[in-house]
């Protein structure tokens, strides 16, 4: 048996978002399956569509944005038929360059939060787990030859949860990534697995890790579009005020989404020089690049 972890990233282009994200959800390998089964069936359920049909991907930043709340607040809350009929004349027009009326916005911004609240059900349902590190979106990375070669702080503490979690269940993890710009991916891919063969504590946690990374395309691979709702929802909803991460949060997001994130992250015993201690999954990094 294996566990499997979707990664993602969120706020990498410094531009709109509070911090920049890397992390992503664990899901057993016999749970991924029943996992994108039952997120086909939720998009049936909340859009009556499914939406790569009409060119549009399962994000955070489409589904979770200003204007889909302000979309679903401007009217009652629709029924499921109601709200799939006119989320289908939304798309349609979207196609046809055409302007939607008030109810296909309204219906459409509501099936995007229903769907947005579906998928973290589905994740606590399927035992998924949250792993994530984050640190503050105008990191600058020093001009050095290491800051280059090895992987970054952050980084590797994200590993160093997905290996906690591993060790005490006793099982394999593989890594899944989103495929973005090959060069770069092939740049992390060296970085990883130089980490995992030239350091001690690298090879110590290739024993549960599998060392290379598996890359599909998000737009196909459901798993890693739940892991860009979570990890955007992270990004704007939740906080750790005590080490230090406490940007502005939205509301809105933080009070729906906040509460599951917070139950979904990994929690459980760590060991280190025979000390046993409480870890996390989410964890705050002020500086990458400094000694620890």
């Amino acid at each position: 048996m294996s566990w499997l972890l979707f990664l993602d990233e969120s706020g990498h282009d410094h531009r709109s978002m509070p911090y920049e994200v890397r992390g992503g959800i664990a899901l057993e390998d016999r749970e991924v399956w029943p996992f994108v089964q039952e997120m086909q069936r939720l998009e049936l359920a909340s859009f009556g569509v499914v939406l790569d049909q009409f060119r549009v991907e399962i994000k955070g930043c489409k589904m979770l944005n200003r204007d889909r709340f302000k979309w679903a607040a401007q009217g009652l809350s629709m029924s499921d038929d109601e709200r799939r009929k006119h989320c289908r004349g939304f798309l349609t027009k979207g196609l046809e360059k055409k302007a939607p009326s008030r109810e296909e916005f309204t219906a459409y911004g509501q099936a995007c939060i229903e769907m947005a609240r579906g998928i973290f059900q589905l994740l606590r349902d399927r035992r998924a787990k949250l792993f994530a590190s984050v640190i503050p979106r105008n990191t600058e990375r020093p001009k050095s030859f290491k800051a280059d070669e090895y992987l970054r702080k952050d980084q590797v503490f994200l590993l160093e949860r997905f290996f906690y979690f591993l060790e005490t269940e006793k099982q394999y993890g593989l890594l899944v990534m989103d495929e973005a710009d090959e060069s770069e991916d092939r740049k992390f891919v060296h970085r990883l697995q130089d980490y995992f063969q030239r350091t001690r504590t690298g090879r110590y946690r290739s024993a549960w890790i599998v060392p290379t990374p598996l890359f599909v395309s998000s737009g196909m691979t459901y798993p890693v579009q739940a892991a860009d709702l979570a990890i955007y929802s992270l990004n704007w909803g939740f906080r750790l005020p005590t080490r230090g991460m406490n940007a502005a949060t939205r509301p809105e997001i933080a009070n729906e989404f906040g509460p599951w994130l917070k139950q979904l992250q990994f929690r459980g015993d760590a060991y280190r020089d025979g000390e046993v201690f409480q870890e996390y999954g989410i964890v705050f990094v002020p500086d990458p690049y400094v000694a620890r």
